[in-house]
């Protein structure tokens, strides 16, 4: 896919961005590229392919879901300004 000048423009003042003539040519031709770059990667044929969420064949390890802490809910509501029912209370910031 090629681009036009014309088209540079367009998407210039859809960006709300000022292109110089000077690099307008040069914006052109990298961004034809990269959509030539996009054509070429969506002829390979992936049919054979399996989707993947991870490009290593590894698992995440995870540790033991064990409490590690002591809980000191109590006392740091002890100190808070305003606390309600385990909650703590805070300004009304949006109407």
């Amino acid at each position: 896919m090629s681009l036009e000048q014309g088209d540079i423009a367009k998407l210039a003042r859809l960006a709300r961005i000022r292109i110089s003539e000077e690099s307008s040519e040069e914006l052109r031709q990298r961004i034809s590229d990269i959509l030539g770059m996009i054509d070429t990667m969506q002829a390979v044929n992936t049919d054979a392919v399996d989707p993947m969420a991870n490009p290593h064949d590894a698992t995440q390890r995870l540790r033991a879901d064990v409490v590690s802490e002591v809980d000191q809910r109590d006392d740091f509501q002890r100190i808070a300004p305003a606390t309600e029912d385990g909650l703590y209370l805070v300004p009304k910031v949006i109407d």
